[in-house]
């Protein structure tokens, strides 16, 4: 056979393993390119990666921050569950005064027991009784309760108040720039705390009568609850509602909000779905930072008996009625300080961590 009949006959057959198919085999698959690498699939392109969850992760690798939220989701749990599961672990108590009692009774924060005064830890008073034979760890849970309680209340309209007026003016400016601006001036021209006084001193008989009839309040002292919020909120929401404006005075220069008013987006859906979203951050991270403050705030005006009154049951009046003893019975008092100390302390660290990953750049 010439060279010719050896070009133009065909390639040789492949027969497939399960068929009886004659496939064709193409001679440059078979052959390697001496020299050539054999192009390979490269990587997966990772999906790009969202700027709120590159400041979790950043969040989730700061140690204080992440001890700072344990601290505090076992504050709330403790203060929500910790009372019905403390009193359902005493049993029956023959008391000299009332007589055979239950736990559900003699370890709420509002029982006296008048012959246990001033009590050291024991196993039916864990932390001890005060000078009134009520039982502390149970006041500390209900204190705990009021002041998570006051700081939510207190941020909920804080956050409310301060994106209202504050993406009003910054987004429109002009006159409502302006009459925003001389409220927020009118309530900033009194002294916060001297402020809280007055309103607490004027309206607090008010409350005591009038909100204690609220099922959600009840009448155990804690009447003033709503009050005292309420006076919290009125002189810091100012602060957020001048930082909000700051950032959208910002935002709304940017290009897609350019963009958005050039499609024919108006005003109220472009704040909804573009100027809000953006504020997420910096109000994240100044309200966590501002609840430090209120629950502050809040023991302060109890410690000065304006607050949450008798027999109910706060960190700062726990304070105030145990100052007297402090020589004597110091645990009455070291037990609700350290407690407001921790907590204080958590939401500041986790406020400074929420403002390092939201924004890595403010990080020393």
């Amino acid at each position: 056979m010439d060279t010719h009949d050896r070009e133009t006959q065909p390639a040789s057959p492949l027969i497939a393993p399960d068929t009886n198919l004659m496939l064709p085999v193409e001679p440059d698959l078979l052959v390697e390119t001496p020299g050539v690498i054999p192009e390979t699939e490269g990587p997966k392109e990772r999906k790009p990666v969202s700027p709120l969850r590159e400041s979790l992760r950043r969040l989730r690798r700061d140690t204080r921050a992440m001890v700072s939220l344990g601290v505090i989701i076992f504050m709330v749990l403790l203060s929500l569950f910790g009372p019905f599961v403390y009193q359902h672990l005493g049993g029956i108590y023959d008391s000299p005064d009332n007589g055979p009692i239950p736990a559900t009774v003699y370890r709420t924060f509002y029982h006296q027991e008048l012959s246990r005064q001033d009590e050291l830890p024991s196993a039916q008073y864990w932390l001890g009784t005060d000078d009134l034979g009520r039982d502390i760890l149970a006041r500390l849970m209900q204190g705990l309760l009021v002041s998570i309680s006051v700081a939510v209340l207190v941020e909920v309209i804080d956050i409310t108040m301060g994106i209202l007026v504050g993406v009003l003016a910054g987004y429109f400016g002009g006159w409502i720039d302006q009459v925003l601006a001389r409220l927020t001036d009118i309530i900033f021209a009194f002294p916060g705390l001297l402020f809280i006084i007055l309103l607490t001193g004027i309206f607090g008989t008010w409350a005591d009568t009038t909100l204690s009839n609220i099922p959600i309040v009840g009448p155990n002292g804690n009447a003033r609850l709503l009050l005292v919020s309420g006076a919290l909120a009125l002189v810091s929401w100012p602060l957020m509602a001048r930082l909000v404006r700051g950032q959208t005075l910002q935002i709304k220069e940017q290009q897609f909000i350019e963009a958005a008013r050039t499609a024919g987006s108006s005003n109220f859906k472009i704040i909804w779905r573009h100027i809000i979203p953006n504020l997420f951050s910096i109000v994240v991270v100044a309200a966590t930072l501002d609840i430090s403050n209120t629950i502050i705030g809040e023991a302060s005006i109890s410690l000065l008996g304006l607050g949450v009154q008798q027999p109910g049951s706060s960190l700062g009046l726990m304070i105030s009625e145990a100052s007297n003893a402090v020589d004597t019975h110091p645990w009455e008092v070291l037990v609700p300080s350290l407690t407001l100390a921790i907590l204080v302390l958590a939401f500041s660290f986790l406020g400074d961590g929420l403002r390092d990953a939201f924004d890595p750049r403010t990080k020393d």
